[in-house]
């Protein structure tokens, strides 16, 4: 059985013992998550949500809390002697999937 969420503006497909990545979400490691934006459950019969399926939910685990690899943002205007550079780090939540309801 699979499930495809929505969180932080993009969507996942997941299984039961999936660890993912999403947007950071808060909380605190070790404590249980629900993801209750379900678009779609798969498996032996597929329920499609019109956008979302009313009673399903994906509850998940917070393995990690962290930041991913710094990226490095350079503007420049030709002529103009305009030169910014700066890093970024996009904070993010490591969850596994527990279960899924629906």
């Amino acid at each position: 059985m699979y499930a495809v969420v929505e969180t932080g503006g993009k969507q996942y497909r997941v299984q039961a013992g999936d660890e993912f990545n999403v947007e950071k979400l808060p909380g605190e490691i070790g404590s249980e998550v629900v993801l209750d934006r379900v678009l779609l459950i798969g498996g032996d019969e597929t329920k499609i949500g019109t956008p979302y399926l009313e009673g399903a939910k994906v509850k998940a685990k917070i393995v990690q809390q962290g930041k991913a690899r710094k990226i490095l943002v350079f503007k420049y205007r030709a002529k103009k002697n305009i030169r910014k550079r700066y890093g970024h780090r996009q904070p993010y939540t490591r969850l596994r999937v527990v279960a899924i309801e629906g």
